[in-house]
């Protein structure tokens, strides 16, 4: 049974930096791939950024060049480093993970069958 617990939101000011984790449980291999996502209440979930087993990386535009997704595989779990926060980035931050057939299996417009609860991204101006 795969778990994700999300950890590290908090309330921060304009420009400033956090680092999300996601640890993940449950998983047999390292083949799977963690996406971030994020949700204002009342507007749809966005997709943030996600990382496969060979640590491909991608990225919304909204976040390229601010955030780095990445991923210890010792611990089995993935970070989220978010640079330069503004106010949009205010929101319920969510990992999403999913076990592939191969590391190299894209994680870009992949779907994801396991979710954690979420944690908080708050960012004053």
């Amino acid at each position: 049974h795969v778990q994700l617990v999300e950890s590290g939101g908090d309330l921060v000011r304009e420009g400033g930096s956090l680092r999300l984790a996601c640890t993940t449980s449950g998983f047999t291999s390292n083949k799977y791939r963690v996406g971030w996502f994020r949700q204002v209440s009342g507007r749809e979930r966005e997709w943030v950024s996600c990382i496969n087993g060979a640590e491909t990386t991608h990225y919304s535009d909204s976040v390229k060049g601010r955030f780095t997704i990445s991923r210890d595989t010792a611990k089995k779990t993935v970070y989220l480093s978010m640079n330069s926060l503004k106010p949009e980035d205010t929101a319920v931050y969510y990992c999403a993970a999913r076990a592939t057939l191969s590391f190299r299996e894209t994680c870009a417009g992949a779907n994801y069958d396991s979710w954690g609860q979420g944690t908080p991204v708050t960012v004053s101006s």
